[in-house]
């Protein structure tokens, strides 16, 4: 395998933004879990199927395992977005399409670390209500939703870096 370039991105406006969400994001599902932990039931549904419904449940300390996973994730794809060196890439990368390669594969890992904070914020969200009695689990759009999320936009930004290699 060749040496890959290693280039400094800059961050454009829509860079930014996602970077900014997902942070906000991260604080939200912090000030979330911690302000109604206290008014949790010792017993809090934990694990749900996939139609949205509990199936699962343990004590109410579980909930802290949703922000902490959702941060270590966050924090994980953070780090590794500075390397898009190292990423596997469908393309061959060249010094002639390696600044287009690597800003739309950053752009996708920051657009799917906001999705990932989303998802474990709106479970952590549903978990609230369903022991509050507004809900009944997650929700028959939990999953449909989830994967449109996810596996929509990775389909874009896929065709975009084939796209790429032809500009």
């Amino acid at each position: 395998m060749n040496e890959r370039p290693k280039i400094k991105l800059e961050l454009t406006t829509t860079d930014k933004t996602l970077e900014i969400l997902g942070w906000v994001s991260i604080l939200a599902i912090w000030i979330l879990t911690i302000t109604n932990y206290t008014s949790l039931p010792d017993t809090i549904p934990i694990h749900y199927n996939t139609a949205g419904k509990a199936d699962g449940f343990g004590g109410k300390g579980n909930i802290l395992a949703l922000p902490l996973v959702a941060t270590a994730l966050f924090t994980g794809l953070t780090i590794l977005n500075k390397f898009p060196h190292i990423f596997s890439y469908p393309v061959n990368i060249s010094q002639d399409n390696a600044l287009r390669q690597y800003t739309n594969a950053t752009r996708m890992v920051r657009y799917l670390k906001f999705v990932l904070v989303f998802i474990f914020g709106l479970i952590v969200l549903q978990t609230i209500r369903n022991v509050n009695g507004q809900t009944s689990g997650l929700g028959v759009w939990f999953v449909p939703l989830t994967l449109g999320l996810i596996f929509i936009p990775l389909t874009y930004f896929m065709i975009q870096s084939f796209k790429t290699t032809k500009q």
